[in-house]
């Protein structure tokens, strides 16, 4: 695997032809009267053509706005990426966000989450964060990916992204 920073220019919905983002859930965390609890919640994502045209619309603007994304490629073609928006998040600007971070499903479990989640996070350090923010997917298969990296639930929560995704778990991970 090659890994490397994406520029504005290859951020078209074509970079995306072979990548896979599928994902079967049937579990997700919730938290419950202040208590994590895994619950049944059944569906499945799959990204089409329009979700891959925004995507590259959010990742472009996050490189326009001075954050980064890296690119995990298999042969010449793209099978993970991450992305860490550049402005500063919290009541101390101690946050750089992780923004996103997929790997294409054929290639899960293979250590590229890893290999950009350790970009992601190296550049958020060499970019002032103390700690990466991350408003993540609840499901048990990304929850565990976030576990196993050395997350743990956010001592602050970014309002925003609450209010944007009201499911996803609030995570942080010490720089």
């Amino acid at each position: 695997m090659e890994y490397r920073l994406l520029h504005s220019e290859e951020l078209q919905p074509s970079l995306f032809s072979q990548f896979d983002r599928f994902q079967k859930v049937t579990d997700c965390w919730r938290k419950r009267d202040g208590v994590w609890v895994v619950e049944p919640v059944v569906f499945t994502e799959q990204w089409g053509p329009e979700e891959y045209q925004f995507l590259c619309q959010c990742l472009q603007n996050t490189l326009h706005t001075g954050g980064a994304v890296f690119g995990a490629f298999d042969e010449g073609v793209l099978k993970g990426f991450a992305s860490v928006e550049g402005p500063a998040l919290g009541s101390r600007r101690q946050y750089r966000d992780l923004s996103s971070i997929h790997v294409s499903r054929e290639l899960r479990g293979k250590g590229a989450g890893r290999q950009l989640f350790a970009l992601a996070c190296r550049w958020a350090k060499e970019h002032g964060g103390e700690k990466l923010y991350i408003s993540a997917h609840s499901s048990v298969e990304s929850q565990a990916f976030y576990r196993a990296m050395g997350c743990r639930e956010a001592e602050e929560y970014d309002p925003a992204h609450v209010e944007k995704e009201p499911c996803d778990c609030q995570l942080e991970y010490v720089l």
